[in-house]
């Protein structure tokens, strides 16, 4: 089980400045085996955490801890999957050759990495594409990949920082339906960042609400309960979207004025 209690993230602006809150008294608890999405507006915060939870970064208060031991730095327990998957891959290595290359840095000598590189790239579906470099892949393919690298060295948990927010609509969808089918495969904890209502309803077991920032913390978890696979269409999809759609809206909304302006008077 991944657990946070009292998570406070600080950070100086400026060289010599006074701290700004980032996070403040964050606590969760994340099963495992659990699929678990971050929701939040753009600049929350909710990257933020999941660096931290990656080891990235330090947290300023409060702890972390996996499965009772606590998390102070990287480790093989979590990987990262990252928006950018451009970035993310190697651009002189084939498909497999980026798969196992978290292997090759463990030390496993090719024969011996071979058997989970075969495995994962089935497991997406690209076992076909293995010779091919990154720029002969689509982006939900590249996408793929970044998993099948992820899952080669048997993490504990996946992080994943809007890793689908750069592909068009319909390749996101089909993304969706890979990850979930990835997940029941595996078995994997996830903790996924998206500010996507609709795309954390479609993922999540549970949903966690960030309020806006500065000092951002968890507004609300919400079990989602919806049968899967889940289909935004369906009435009971719509009501859960309005609920947690409610939940982002800025607590203090501009009210319109109690009378409407009059026009000016004019001289005749």
């Amino acid at each position: 089980m991944l657990v946070i209690r009292r998570l406070e993230k600080r950070f100086a602006l400026r060289r010599g400045g006074e701290p700004v809150s980032v996070l403040a008294g964050i606590d969760l608890e994340i099963g495992k085996g659990e699929l678990f999405c971050l929701l939040g507006a753009s600049g929350c915060g909710k990257s933020t955490l999941l660096n931290i939870l990656a080891g990235f970064e330090p947290v300023s208060a409060g702890e972390i801890t996996l499965d009772g031991a606590p998390i102070t730095r990287a480790g093989r327990d979590r990987v990262v999957c990252f928006q950018n998957a451009d970035a993310a891959l190697f651009p002189w290595l084939t498909a497999e050759e980026n798969v196992g290359f978290g292997l090759r840095v463990q030390g496993l000598d090719r024969a011996r990495r071979a058997p989970a590189v075969e495995r994962y790239l089935r497991l997406v579906g690209l076992w076909d594409d293995r010779q091919k470099f990154p720029r002969q892949l689509s982006g939900g393919m590249k996408q793929r990949i970044q998993i099948a690298r992820a899952l080669a060295i048997d993490p504990a948990i996946l992080l994943m920082d809007e890793p689908f927010a750069a592909l068009d609509a319909i390749t996101r969808r089909l993304m969706h339906g890979e990850l979930l089918r990835i997940w029941a495969a595996t078995g994997k904890t996830i903790v996924f960042v998206t500010h996507d209502v609709s795309e954390a309803l479609i993922l999540a077991d549970r949903i966690g609400v960030m309020t806006r920032g500065p000092a951002a913390r968890l507004k609300a978890v919400l079990p989602i309960e919806l049968p899967r696979p889940r289909d935004p269409g369906d009435p009971r999809f719509a009501a859960a979207y309005g609920r947690v759609e409610a939940l982002l809206m800025p607590e203090t909304a501009p009210q319109p004025p109690e009378t409407a302006p009059q026009p000016p008077e004019t001289s005749t």
